[in-house]
């Protein structure tokens, strides 16, 4: 779904040339239903196809979360390349600290940064092979996306299990959740 809808967006886009702005308001909540999934499946629990969507009950603090980690990425990239690679890598477990955790946003990313720069470069590597196993998904004609996307999400989603745990009462991930 996270696949065809950003395809729709891109479709959409031809028409009002807003594509990064609407993919921007979409893909946080997106994401984050993929790691609901992934929680969920970690913890041996049902999953329905409902779940894809719940990330948009949280839709405030993860819309957050995204955008101002996108733009200090973005800002680090233009200074001088290596502060956006090392934020990236990062600010990886921050859309699960907000969703998981119920942190605030700057709360999530900082805490995420702080745990990340711990060992760096493993999550770098990480990092970097995440975006080797989607790139190969693009280049099997955007097909193999469907495949990888969601790999990566469990992959993430386990990591931070392994890492920072799973809240064992967290079984609603739609409660409210402060910005």
């Amino acid at each position: 779904m996270f696949f065809l809808i950003n395809v729709a967006s891109a479709k959409v886009s031809q028409f009002v040339t807003l594509e990064g702005f609407i993919n921007l308001f979409i893909s946080a909540p997106l994401n984050a239903g993929f790691l609901i999934v992934a929680f969920k499946l970690l913890k041996n629990r049902a999953t329905t196809f409902g779940d894809f969507f719940r990330g948009f009950n949280n839709y405030l603090p993860l819309l957050l979360v995204s955008l101002v980690s996108s733009v200090v990425i973005g800002i680090g990239l233009l200074l001088l390349l290596v502060p956006g690679i090392y934020l990236a890598a990062a600010y990886i477990f921050a859309l699960p600290l907000v969703l998981e955790k119920k942190m605030n946003f700057w709360v999530g990313m900082e805490f995420s940064r702080k745990l990340i720069s711990k060992n760096w470069f493993s999550f770098l590597g990480f990092a970097f092979a995440l975006v080797l196993l989607n790139l190969a998904g693009v280049l099997l004609l955007g097909g193999g996306l469907l495949v990888t996307i969601p790999i990566s999400a469990c992959a993430i989603a386990a990591a931070y299990a392994d890492i920072v745990g799973l809240t064992p009462s967290s079984s609603d991930f739609g409660s409210g959740v402060s910005a």
